[in-house]
C-alpha cells in the first residue's frame, strides 16, 4: 500500500549539515535530504552518475565551471555525469537529492564533509 513520507517530518529527526539521510528508494536510485550551511562542498565529479538536486528551503547556488544556477524553494536542478560541480548554500538550505544507491559523496575528492555511508531515517 501506498504511503505519504512527509518531508518536513523528516527534516525535523536530524539537525546535522552536509550529512544526507537516506528516506527512499526506488529502481536503483536513493532519495536523500540534507541540510546545508556554510561554503564546504568542495569541486568534484561522478563519472558514472547524474544528480538531481531539488531545494526543499532556503537558496542553494550550483555550479559548474561555466557557470552556476541560484535555486529557490520549489526548484531543483541536475547535473550530469562527468560535469564538475559544487553546491553553496545561502544561509541554512534544506535539500532533497535523488542519486544512484552507492554513488560517491563528494566523488573521487575527500573532504570534511565526505560520507562514506549515509544514514537511513525511520519514515
Amino acid at each position: 500500500m501506498p504511503r505519504a513520507i512527509n518531508l518536513e517530518a523528516c527534516f525535523q529527526k536530524f539537525n546535522d549539515t552536509f550529512a544526507p539521510k537516506i528516506v527512499g528508494e526506488l529502481n536503483g536510485q536513493h532519495v536523500k535530504l540534507v541540510r546545508l550551511e556554510g561554503d564546504k562542498v568542495p569541486w568534484h565529479t561522478h563519472d558514472r552518475e547524474d544528480e538531481l538536486f531539488f531545494v526543499v528551503e532556503g537558496t542553494l547556488d550550483v555550479e559548474d565551471r561555466a557557470g552556476k544556477v541560484t535555486l529557490q524553494p520549489g526548484e531543483f536542478c541536475i547535473i550530469h555525469r562527468g560535469e564538475e560541480h559544487r553546491v553553496v548554500p545561502h544561509g541554512h538550505v534544506k535539500l532533497m537529492l535523488f542519486e544512484p544507491a552507492g554513488i560517491a559523496h563528494t566523488g573521487q575528492v575527500q573532504a570534511e564533509i565526505t560520507r562514506n555511508e549515509c544514514e537511513r531515517l525511520d519514515v
